[in-house]
């Protein structure tokens, strides 16, 4: 057991050192910069090949939940053309200050990009403006209006209600007449009419010099590393700036390196939350509750389901008249937090002996609980925030995790209650219970969302990322709940990872 344990540790602290190494092997020059433009004031990253003689310009745009250094690979597939790339952390994403909306974030591309033609860092006649998703919309909005080069829209989010998309969910309406010189590409397996809408936009709108590409076998996030997407972007930009196309595909090396080291981040975590919350002298077995307590009665499967989604329609419902946690404003994240809390609280309260029986856990226990899950947080937002996303909470996000903790423990706790004791079911019929709860509580939020008519769409765009993080996040509430045998303290592990990662991906507005 100990030698698992060692060569464990060994290939967690291998996976870090080749990860910190690869993710830095990049020869392009990059610097970050504040420019204050219209009211706004956008840090930006500003990419390019390193030589002085460049050919052109490119403003690239990142979508929402997004930000600027999601964008890189795609930058330094612009800037090894030898363009120079402006790319900003709209308002509330990133490094920039809010409030976001969708108008603020138009009129602050536009306005950067006027400011960057006043101060003659871009010509308009040599630059491109680029996005993906909302960026990707941005981008031909401002374009229609501040006269540059051309643009390469990659699955710019709808701006009209078709194929399925209501009115009420769009991020801009009245699309312009789109701009000359206007590529736009949409993956495959896009979420909500958006490859529909797209290729609509440009069939039905465009001209001669305009282009519509679909990509297969790629999803919406995905075509932001796909080599076929930089090679177009490369080729578009290249005719409409007038200069030979000499494809340079960006390297793959920092993303490799990024999910190495985060993979030997998840190596190390279990490992590190055990040893935090290990008893000592006492084996790593759960602790069972007292015989005769409430807590050993293990609701049936169905049960538990059907409890779930009563609660989960019961909060779609309240919240159609009204959110409680509207005051934190966070763009799709306070409706999400709303919704756990009721549902948590329904549970509870139908759980109340249960709840009772979880106040003997001791203070200290909880206290190392709740530390173990905010060092696991801090190391793993560290670590993407040096590698791969913009992750590492500002001020104003850290002020909101109180709500967001609370929002999550009812919810978490409600859960662990369900799932009962650990040693009735086995670690994978845990996990197992524990998605397919989930799964329905999703099910009915895209109900809020596409009957009630909530517009939290951000939710459903982030399923696939919320589904990988549950997955995770659950293992390590699962051993919190084997080391220290209470709900209590797993549910307040998993309550600061899930606070923390909602204040990651949803802007402040």
């Amino acid at each position: 057991m100990k030698w698992r344990k060692g060569l464990r540790a060994a290939l967690g602290i291998v996976l870090c050192v080749f990860g910190v190494l690869m993710a830095r092997a990049t020869p392009y020059r990059e610097t970050t910069v504040m420019i204050g433009a219209g009211g706004c004031r956008l840090v930006t990253d500003v990419i390019d090949s390193g030589k002085d003689d460049v050919r052109g310009y490119v403003v690239l745009l990142h979508g929402l939940a997004a930000n600027k250094k999601i964008m890189a690979h795609l930058a330094r597939g612009f800037a090894g053309q030898n363009l120079r790339v402006f790319v900003p952390d709209l308002p509330g994403h990133g490094r920039t200050p809010g409030p976001f909306s969708f108008e603020r974030a138009e009129s602050c591309a536009e306005a950067l990009v006027r400011e960057l033609s006043t101060r003659k860092a871009i010509d308009p006649q040599r630059t491109m403006l680029a996005g993906h998703s909302m960026g990707g919309a941005i981008a031909i909005r401002v374009a229609a209006r501040a006269g540059v080069a051309g643009v390469v829209a990659i699955s710019p989010a709808p701006m009209q209600a078709s194929h399925g998309v209501p009115p009420d969910m769009l991020p801009y309406t009245n699309p312009p007449p789109l701009p000359g010189h206007t590529l736009a590409m949409s993956a495959a397996f896009e979420p909500l009419g958006i490859r529909e809408i797209t290729r609509d936009l440009v069939t039905q709108n465009g001209g001669a010099t305009s282009k519509y590409l679909l990509v297969a076998r790629a999803t919406h996030v995905s075509v932001l590393y796909d080599p076929r997407v930089v090679r177009a972007s490369q080729e578009w930009t290249a005719e409409t700036l007038h200069f030979p196309a000499e494809l340079s595909a960006p390297s793959y090396a920092p993303l490799v390196g990024a999910l190495a080291g985060l993979a030997g981040i998840l190596l190390l975590a279990g490992p590190f939350v055990r040893e935090t919350l290990q008893r000592r002298g006492q084996p790593e077995v759960a602790v069972p509750p007292k015989a005769g307590s409430a807590a050993l009665a293990v609701l049936p499967v169905w049960r538990a389901l059907l409890e779930v989604a009563g609660a989960s329609f019961l909060a779609v419902a309240l919240l159609r008249f009204g959110n409680p946690l509207s005051f934190d404003r966070v763009f799709n994240g306070s409706y999400l937090a709303g919704f756990g809390l009721i549902v948590g609280l329904v549970l509870l309260i139908l759980h109340q002996r249960s709840v009772r029986a979880e106040f003997p856990t001791k203070i200290s226990t909880l206290l190392l609980a709740l530390l173990a899950g905010l060092l696991l947080h801090l190391l793993v937002t560290g670590w993407l925030d040096t590698t791969f996303s913009e992750s590492w909470l500002s001020w104003a996000r850290w002020v909101r995790v109180p709500v967001f903790f609370v929002a999550a423990l009812a919810y978490l706790l409600g859960e662990e209650l369900l799932l009962g004791p650990v040693g009735v079911r086995s670690r994978a019929v845990r996990l197992w219970l524990a998605m397919t709860l989930r799964l329905v509580a999703f099910i009915v939020l895209v109900f809020g969302i596409f009957v009630l008519h909530s517009g939290a769409v951000l939710i459903i765009l982030l399923a696939v990322y919320l589904t990988l993080f549950f997955v995770f996040q659950r293992m390590g509430m699962d051993i919190v709940r084997q080391q220290t045998g209470s709900a209590i303290a797993a549910a307040a592990f998993g309550a600061i990872l899930l606070a923390g990662f909602c204040l990651v991906i949803f802007p402040v507005t």
